[in-house]
């Protein structure tokens, strides 16, 4: 992925040593590489495609060569196509390291933080900015501290169940366009795209403005995508859960997610039925399961009833 150069070193808070041509980097990990092996004459496994690191410990090493080993050293590790340098700690970058980085317009860059955080702070950066990406219609609420993706046809009532959640104090996220993104094998996170961060829309009604009409305690930027529930209106024919025994999963950008049908009518409060739904994922994480309980109760029971009959 190529990665534009003004956000990454404003993101990281970078000063730009030796500036190169190209406006885009081609960063396409977020792991990182302190090359302390290579100056050291080690290229076999050389990982050059990542963002290099110079550390206190990478400078002062190269400090200890000799002039012609340390030329001969550098021009080696700027002959692969690096996609940047940055050199931390505040640390002045050497004239022999800019005359090579501008030969091969490598740029290099300046952190004031000790390498460790700046590897953290860059790392959770890149995760997010190259992390895969999907764009789905839905509302997304964070309902008791869980993030509740509302699917459906348009027109089933989402954005009214998502009002009426915000009524009673819950967070909205995003009202029909959801930007979702994989942050890590088993975790999605959620947000609305900027032009439309924070409006919804209901018909007969208009566009209205969450945050200007409910305070800024009624919106969040973005959260995570724990559970969704699909609305649709309610078919007579069609035989609905009423057990929950069987545990539903939706996967999305390769995440498995739990997944709940919610079947809409005239009369069910479906912002109740909503946090019923999120405090009962919140107890299964916690290793409880009511219909599990139940059924192991009822288990029991006709054991007991079993043996009185022998």
């Amino acid at each position: 992925m190529l990665v534009d150069k003004t956000q990454f070193v404003k993101a990281l808070k970078l000063t730009e040593l030796v500036p190169c041509k190209r406006e885009k980097l081609a960063i396409v990990s977020a792991e990182q590489a302190r090359p302390g092996l290579q100056f050291s004459g080690y290229f076999t496994h050389f990982a050059y495609e990542r963002m290099q690191i110079i550390g206190l410990a990478e400078m002062t090493y190269l400090d200890t060569l000799a002039p012609d080993l340390r030329q001969a050293r550098l021009r080696e590790f700027f002959s692969y196509a690096l996609p940047c340098l940055v050199i931390c700690r505040s640390m002045p970058c050497p004239d022999d390291i800019a005359a090579l980085a501008a030969e091969q317009d490598i740029p290099v860059y300046g952190s004031p933080q000790h390498t460790t955080h700046f590897q953290t702070a860059a790392i959770i950066y890149l995760n997010r900015l190259l992390a895969p990406r999907e764009t789905m219609h839905g509302v997304l609420i964070d309902v008791h501290g869980v993030g509740v993706l509302l699917t459906g046809e348009s027109g089933v009532g989402k954005s009214e169940a998502a009002l009426e959640l915000v009524k009673r104090g819950h967070q909205l996220a995003a009202d029909d366009v959801v930007d979702i993104c994989r942050v890590a094998d088993d975790r999605l996170v959620g947000e609305s795209p900027e032009m439309v961060r924070h409006f919804m829309e209901i018909r007969g009604i208009g566009i209205i403005d969450i945050r200007a009409m409910y305070g800024v305690g009624s919106v969040i930027i973005s959260k995570s995508i724990d559970m969704v529930i699909h609305m649709e209106k309610w078919d007579s024919s069609k035989e609905y859960d009423r057990l929950g025994l069987t545990e539903e999963t939706v996967t999305i950008l390769g995440v498995k997610v739990p997944y709940q049908t919610m079947p809409v009518r005239p009369g069910r409060n479906l912002a109740i039925i909503i946090e019923v739904a999120a405090r009962n994922l919140s107890l299964k994480r916690m290793g409880y399961s009511a219909a599990h309980e139940l059924d192991r109760r009822l288990n029991e029971l006709i054991a007991q009833n079993s043996a009185n009959h022998t």
